[in-house]
């Protein structure tokens, strides 16, 4: 996500780096710069124009234009500004009310209501110890309500009952009464897609609003629809209570145009984005780790996250002592490939490492998360004798595994052989006592 913009921005601060002072010309300059950028992202063009009105006040001040390095204040005011655009300090999902908490999703077919309703629950049940109950209320798309019993058996979420032509406010009104009876604390409503001029739809919501008083109303967004995604933000909130937002399908939006319009056109809080197909891709929305990824700033904390979600601290210690004593082998090895793949894509994890974007420039991150796949299969295809140790591999062995892998040997050579460097590499490391110290996750 905002791929293109991020570019965009690095290419505008190194062109204003090589300024040796900063003046009311290059500032306009570079504000244009800023301007064709947004609007390229599909960024909603009132929201441009607001943003951009407000990083000119700031960036003509006296402090900017007497500063010997201009391109560090112009970055950060307009890193101030796009945290203020994104939502300021960021707004957490809170159920604080007495239970059961109810949540109701809304917005079009096909924003992906039915999976982001599975993500939330696995999020509040793995997160935050919540107990959440599945109610599905959309009676129009067929297997809806089959698609949405599988999710709640795959994140351990029970899903309410619904018979055949029951009215949607009736199943929902319903469900909150058995949650409170079975003590569930909350109840996750996933109702039907639906285009916010359908009034006969969008009043069915309003009724359903109206019965159960929900704590929040959630619409669930594509990131991928840019500005159509204001305009849907736009004719729901004038029709219902909404508290926020999910964007779903954001791995695959390069612009991020709706990430940075919603806000500002609803008022309301960006709480989550779907960052992929499996359940747990729903990561918590920071406007000011978003805005400093955007300025190629890079995004720490959040990498910190994702680590100490994929690495177990016993893991660590373990891997820690097999490094000290070169006893580091291929099974632990596929083993920190699958973390790092947990961890998430490989264009992400780099977005996050502050300047590493401009480095691994025209490095495919697909092409290599594919070599990590393939590395993977090859270790997988191996005996436990051989991961032990290399050295056993001879020639039949490799065509065997290269055959079982479905590589080439020269693919199972080349994994053989930067696993032995690294191993050497490690033991120089031990020899002259410069082995560092694993980080504490925990």
């Amino acid at each position: 996500m905002f791929e293109n913009l991020s570019s965009k921005f690095e290419h505008l601060i190194r062109r204003l780096r090589g300024h040796g002072k900063i003046t009311a010309g290059n500032i306009e300059e570079a504000l244009h710069d800023v301007r064709m950028a947004l609007l390229e992202a599909d960024v909603n063009f009132h929201v441009v124009r607001s943003f951009v009105d407000a990083v000119k006040a700031k960036a003509l001040g006296v402090e900017v234009l007497e500063s010997l390095t201009p391109e560090q204040h112009f970055v950060k005011i307009v890193h101030q500004q796009m945290v203020e655009l994104l939502g300021g300090s960021s707004t957490t999902f809170t159920l604080a009310v007495a239970p059961p908490a109810v949540v109701l999703l809304v917005g079009l077919n096909g924003s992906g209501k039915t999976t982001t309703t599975a993500k939330l629950a696995l999020h509040l049940k793995s997160e935050k110890g919540r107990s959440p109950y599945l109610v599905p209320a959309d009676v129009y798309r067929p297997a809806a309500i089959d698609q949405l019993t599988r999710l709640g058996e795959q994140v351990g979420c029970p899903v309410h009952p619904v018979a055949h032509g029951q009215d949607p406010v009736e199943i929902a009104t319903g469900a909150l009464a058995l949650a409170r009876k079975q003590a569930y604390d909350v109840v996750l409503i996933d109702t039907a897609g639906r285009l916010h001029i359908d009034d006969e739809l969008m009043e069915e919501l309003e009724r359903m609003t109206a019965a159960l008083q929900p704590h929040h109303v959630i619409l669930v967004a594509d990131a991928m629809t840019g500005q159509d995604a204001v305009n849907l933000a736009s004719g729901f909130s004038s029709r219902l209570p909404l508290s926020g937002t999910i964007l779903t399908k954001a791995e695959g939006d390069a612009r991020g145009g709706a990430a940075l319009s919603l806000r500002a056109v609803t008022g309301t809080p960006i709480y989550f984005v779907g960052v992929g197909e499996k359940l747990d891709a729903l990561e918590p929305f920071y406007p000011d780790r978003i805005a400093s990824r955007i300025l190629g700033m890079g995004d720490v904390l959040s990498l910190i996250e994702k680590a100490e979600r994929a690495y177990d601290r016993k893991q660590a210690e373990e891997l820690e002592r097999k490094l000290r004593r070169n006893e580091f082998d291929l099974s632990d090895f596929s083993e920190q490939l699958r973390a790092v793949r947990r961890m998430g894509s490989l264009g992400d994890l780099l977005g996050m490492v502050p300047g590493m974007k401009r480095l691994t420039r025209g490095v495919d991150p697909d092409a290599a998360e594919r070599e990590l796949t393939k590395a993977e299969t090859i270790i997988n295809s191996m005996t436990k004798q051989e991961r032990r140790n290399v050295l056993i591999l001879n020639a039949s062995r490799r065509r065997r595994i290269a055959l079982g892998s479905g590589t080439s040997v020269s693919d199972v050579n080349r994994l053989v052989k930067q696993f032995t460097q690294t191993k050497k590499m490690l033991k120089r490391l031990k020899a002259v006592g410069g082995m560092p110290p694993m980080p504490r996750l925990h």
